[in-house]
């Protein structure tokens, strides 16, 4: 029972890290030592999967598939999308620099402890970190789309954001706002159970999460150091976006007025800045960083005296 408490409390942490925009679940499911197990359990659901449960043969079924860990995780992640909306909803709206610097401290920290368990850094590897790395970047610096709540779009969000959230380093909150969801799914359809927003979504994720869960797989046994040192990349290039000091661009018409849908203004890019002065807020930001990086040392040793 306690491993499944604890089965929980991880799925937590990784529910909690996927409704920030700039932070990865995937990053704690490897930091905690569960991503392989989480993957190779998510990649069992194939055609005996299917055949042994159909069968009814329900105990070779959670065998098969390692149900009873997905539940707990998945558990875990829904307990924290559901209850953490609303709390993120208030701190970003109210605390945007200390919650910023929170998971900007964690992120950081998150590249020496992942990067440290690659076996070997030979020239692929290296390669491979600098792709991720300049992935990352690319993928930080590009405007976010309008707001779409067509089926078809909303399917895909979840394809794309699932397979991001899953990727240590990609953010799927940071992707949907990419592609202009955000506020619409994560935020509003959570808060207010919009089962219309929520299907479409959760099919796509479901669909996107059992097809991608088989390449990855593939990749991380075939090459594990050059996967693990592209996710490192991932990760770090990842850190910009959570700079805690940036200013949100709105989108304006042609009179110059803020274009408001929903009772919000519509974010088209974010610039990030560096303080001019050493107020006390900064120094309450920089404090708070070091909490989040000793956070993920305090997981990274408690997963290795679980081990």
């Amino acid at each position: 029972m306690m491993n499944y408490i604890i089965l929980v409390l991880k799925g937590i942490a990784m529910g909690a890290a996927n409704v920030v925009p700039g932070v990865s679940g995937g990053t704690l499911a490897l930091i905690t030592g569960i991503f392989e197990r989480l993957i190779n359990a998510i990649k069992s659901f194939n055609i005996k999967a299917a055949k042994l449960l159909f069968s009814f043969r329900l105990k070779e079924f959670a065998k098969h598939t390692d149900l009873y860990f997905l539940i707990a995780v998945f558990a875990g992640i829904a307990i924290a999308i559901v209850s953490l909306a609303r709390l993120f909803d208030f701190l970003f709206t109210n605390y945007p620099v200390y919650i910023w610097a929170y998971f900007f401290g964690l992120v950081l920290a998150s590249v020496y402890f992942v990067g440290k368990t690659v076996e070997k850094w030979n020239t692929s590897v290296i390669i491979t970190f600098l792709i991720g790395t300049a992935v990352a970047i690319i993928v930080s610096v590009l405007n976010p789309a309008t707001e779409d709540s067509s089926t078809l779009y909303l399917l895909l969000c979840g394809v794309v954001a699932i397979c991001s959230m899953i990727l240590p380093g990609l953010s799927g909150s940071f992707v949907l706002i990419l592609m202009g969801n955000y506020q619409l799914v994560m935020i509003d359809a959570v808060n207010e159970r919009d089962l219309g927003i929520l299907i479409p979504v959760g099919i796509g994720a479901a669909v996107g999460l059992l097809a991608f869960s088989h390449v990855l797989s593939w990749v991380f046994k075939k090459y594990r150091d050059q996967t693990i040192s592209l996710l490192t990349g991932f990760i770090l290039g990842s850190v910009s976006i959570l700079w805690p000091w940036q200013k949100m661009n709105y989108m304006v018409d042609e009179a110059g007025g803020l274009v408001i849908k929903k009772g919000k203004p519509i974010v088209v890019s974010y610039e990030r800045f560096i303080p001019d002065s050493f107020s006390m807020e900064v120094v309450i930001a920089i404090l708070i960083m070091l909490a989040g990086i000793v956070t993920i040392w305090a997981v990274e040793k408690a997963a290795d005296t679980k081990s």
